[in-house]
């Protein structure tokens, strides 16, 4: 039994692990000169790995697409990925925010005993290898720096990524390719358009830390930053399915305080001005108080009930998403109407899909990695019931 997986991120190594404890040969191609180019830069400011929260609201933190994704979680929860990082000589631990780290934050370490794992189970991996979109049954077609070379498997998974920071090696080209209707490639986990004025934009750079952001019924708290074309920040990810051009967000800048308490202390401001009377009472920022300045200025605006109310609620209308490249991950892809529950697809047996090449998204936070690796499992599984003999009690690797 032989499988070819194209793609060396978190869902193919994944899916390379569980067919390699069930017996099965692998080949993994990357057209990088190495794997995990992406999960290396992904935690090069600490890799978060998962969170802490319960299943039932980590779940919720995949929009629409929950129930569809929900067997992935099963099959790989939160708690087994600590589990298993541990079983890689990786410790984590559970930051103030619920996320989930290695202690030292670093992924280098992590990817390297991974890879080491792996190779020790029998991996075979092929860098500079980069599918051509050719194939004839399960046999591929790839251009190498030595010329073009074709491998041929019992079942072939494709694990591509999306469109996000392409020169990583995810390019979006695998959607020319595939048979069936695809979802187009989108920015999610981005930043945002605003029309800052010359005064804001000179803030640009500069953090907003402990705010809560709202839209649409839901709250999220977190840190945002001010960038010289708009926003960008883990709280505005973190409600990414709710984000579209055109929608207002509502900033609030003093989530410790109520707005009664906010107009109580407002009142008693006296002759002081304003700047510093909220820098002094409330600690705001230059960059808050900028913000808070950004815009025409209503009748009445700086009474105490209308201050209040700003600041608790400052408007922030959304214009065009940044660029694809720019984006941490993307949404759309293959739609799941166009395979089975393990990841093949209808139009193409013997060929299954995992990680972003599927029309799910998720925020960062963990949730992102968690499901790709998830995704890789549930893959792997359904390539063990198509081309395994074992009995299915064998099939439901790896357990930690």
């Amino acid at each position: 039994m032989k499988a070819l997986i194209v793609g060396g991120g978190p869902a193919g190594l994944m899916a390379a692990e569980v067919l390699l404890k069930a017996g099965v040969s692998v080949d993994l191609y990357d057209a990088m000169p190495s794997l995990g180019r992406k999960f290396l830069l992904a935690g090069r400011g600490g890799l978060n790995l998962t969170h802490s929260e319960p299943l039932r609201a980590f779940l919720d933190r995949y929009g629409p697409e929950t129930e569809t994704v929900r067997p992935w979680l099963a099959a790989l929860p939160p708690e087994a990925i600590r589990a298993w990082a541990a079983d890689l000589g990786i410790e984590t631990f559970v930051g103030t925010s619920g996320r989930v780290f290695p202690t030292d934050f670093k992924a280098a370490p992590l990817l390297r005993a991974w890879l080491t794992r792996l190779r020790g189970f029998g991996l075979r991996t092929h860098p500079r290898h980069r599918w051509t979109g050719q194939a004839e049954g399960t046999t591929l077609t790839f251009d190498t720096p030595t010329g073009p070379v074709s491998a041929t498997g019992d079942a072939v998974l494709l694990a591509l990524g999306g469109a996000s920071w392409p020169h990583l090696g995810s390019d979006g080209a695998w959607t020319d390719f595939l048979p069936g209707p695809i979802a187009p490639l989108r920015p999610f986990n981005c930043g945002w358009q605003i029309d800052w004025s010359e005064v804001l934009k000179a803030k640009a750079g500069s953090p907003l830390k402990a705010v809560a952001l709202s839209v649409g019924g839901q709250r999220v708290r977190g840190e945002i930053i001010l960038t010289e074309y708009g926003l960008e920040g883990s709280a505005l990810y973190a409600l990414s399915h709710h984000l579209a051009p055109g929608v207002t967000l509502y900033l609030d800048l003093l989530p410790d305080h109520d707005e009664h308490q906010v107009i109580d202390k407002l009142a008693g401001r006296g002759s002081a001005s304003l700047g510093s009377f909220l820098k002094k009472n409330f600690r705001l920022s230059p960059a808050a108080l900028a913000l808070l300045n950004e815009g025409p200025r209503a009748a009445g605006w700086d009474t105490p009930a209308a201050l209040a109310r700003r600041l608790k609620a400052l408007p922030l209308t959304l214009g065009e998403p940044r660029p694809l490249a720019e984006a941490i991950s993307s949404a759309g892809g293959v739609p799941f109407s166009g395979l089975t529950p393990n990841l093949m697809l209808l139009e193409r047996p013997s060929w299954f899909v995992a990680g972003e090449m599927i029309d799910w998204a998720a925020p960062t936070g963990g949730y992102l990695l968690t499901a790709c690796l998830a995704s890789g499992v549930q893959a792997a599984r359904g390539m063990l019931a198509l081309i395994s003999p074992r009995p299915p009690g064998l099939l439901n690797a790896p357990q930690y």
